[in-house]
């Protein structure tokens, strides 16, 4: 962006994590993704799918001023097909930041999903475009365009940290956020985390209803003889 300057930026993106391990995610279980970050990394039980869709891609930050979403159509322009744009918008949860002519842009360019920390609207529309959308808040009240607001920076969304290139994966339990170092560890611990679940889901089959542990422990507290 030309004669950029903090708190008014478009700053480019981090070189884009493989297209194989972007997969790897889709399917998951956004609470096996939690899980298998330490039970961290997953955004608060505010941020609702409002469209009823799943989502998993790379995240595409925009950090706006309350009330405005330049920045928003900003990201939009220059997220590529599957990514997710993610927003913060300050705290705002009465002036929708997206609605359904910016999602028929988006749907036309392939983009994988939005995520607001604030207001949407046109949910009806965007559940019409089968168009992934999660937010806050929805709202009839609209916005201004004229920034300030910064794109591909790390901004703070449902009370997790969303840095530019991180895997979004959404599902109707919420949101979790797989760091972009870590993404191929975390996908190899959702994985091991499936077989045990496997493991114990054949064992349920067979008879075996309840954990032993759980007597275990609390023999071990002193709950039960």
């Amino acid at each position: 962006m030309t004669n950029a300057k903090l708190g008014f930026r478009v700053l480019p993106a981090p070189p884009r994590l493989p297209d194989d391990l972007v997969r790897r995610f889709r399917g998951f279980a956004s609470p096996n993704v939690a899980d298998a970050m330490g039970r961290f990394n997953f955004m608060d039980p505010g941020m609702t799918a409002r469209s009823g869709f799943p989502l998993c891609g790379r995240a595409v930050t925009a950090n706006c001023r309350p009330a405005d979403n330049l920045m928003v159509h900003k990201a939009l322009q220059i997220a590529e097909p599957g990514d997710i744009v993610v927003v913060a918008t300050g705290g705002n949860t009465t002036s929708a930041v997206f609605g359904g002519l910016m999602c028929t842009a988006a749907v036309a360019k392939g983009i994988g999903g939005i995520v607001v920390d604030g207001a949407i609207r046109d949910v009806e529309e965007l559940h019409r475009m089968q168009f992934p959308a999660f937010s806050r808040s929805v709202c009839p009240g609209g916005c201004d365009k004229d920034g300030p607001g910064e794109i591909n920076v790390p901004i703070s969304c449902g009370g997790a940290v969303v840095a530019p290139g991180d895997i979004i994966v959404g599902d109707r339990d919420g949101l979790a956020v797989v760091p972009y170092a870590h993404a191929a560890e975390v996908a190899g611990l959702v994985e091991q985390l499936l077989q045990r679940e496997q493991a114990r889901t054949r064992e349920i089959e067979s008879g075996n209803l309840f954990r032993p542990d759980v007597d275990e422990l609390l023999r071990k507290k002193g709950v039960i003889a």
